[in-house]
């Protein structure tokens, strides 16, 4: 039998396994699994990918991309006249409105670069895909800032079982956010750490018999 041509077969293998993650956790990822699910042969998912890191690296960029067209296209970021505050917590507000399940996958495919350093570079491009467009807005340090700040706020939410809070978040990204605009428009800071301390006048020193000699003596 001629084999069947399925230029498509290596998506469906990927959003196969980000669906296994989904359901079963990375634990449950397995070529077998991912070929059960994608409905293909298990020769075709080692084909595409020889082991479950290439997979799961494959898988994380995925979310990565969808992430990076979510912040392209929603929250207002690019629209000066919108508070940096007020888009990235519209942002983080249509991230967390599809339900807590997606949100949940991309961070446990994201926070397996803790034991699996070869996704370490794949899980930063999740973070450059914020700074970058945030940057526009603002200094690239405050930038980076904000964008942990986000991180931090989506862990707390997913690891406490709590809710999204954006009146918290807008307070918060906006203490952020005002200060770095603050210093954008003071610019870089002049001269040293040392520069605004006050020198210490020689007579400071003298003995207090007032005698003219000092604590050296002379």
């Amino acid at each position: 039998m001629a084999r069947r041509h399925d230029p498509e077969r290596r998506e469906r293998i990927i959003e196969a396994a980000i669906r296994v993650v989904g359901a079963q956790g990375i634990a449950g990822l397995s070529h077998r699994s991912v070929a059960a699910e994608a409905d293909v042969p298990l020769g075709s998912t080692t084909y595409h990918f020889a082991s479950l890191d290439e997979l799961l690296v494959a898988a994380l960029r995925r979310c990565n991309e969808n992430f990076a067209r979510m912040v392209r296209e929603g929250g207002g970021l690019a629209d000066p006249a919108v508070p940096l505050a007020d888009a990235l917590t519209r942002l983080l507000g249509e991230w967390f409105s599809g339900g807590r399940g997606p949100v949940e996958l991309e961070y446990e495919l994201y926070l397996a670069a803790l034991r699996r350093p070869v996704l370490r570079p794949v899980a930063g491009e999740w973070a450059d895909a914020l700074v970058e467009p945030i940057a526009h807005r603002t200094d690239p340090a405050t930038a980076r800032a904000l964008t942990a700040l986000l991180d931090g706020i989506c862990l707390q939410v997913l690891l406490t079982g709590g809710e999204f809070d954006p009146v918290y978040t807008r307070e918060m990204l906006a203490r952020l956010a005002e200060g770095g605009a603050d210093r954008s428009a003071r610019g870089p800071a002049r001269g040293n750490a040392s520069s605004g301390r006050r020198r210490r006048d020689p007579r400071a020193t003298a003995d207090p018999a007032g005698d003219g000699r000092t604590r050296s003596g002379t």
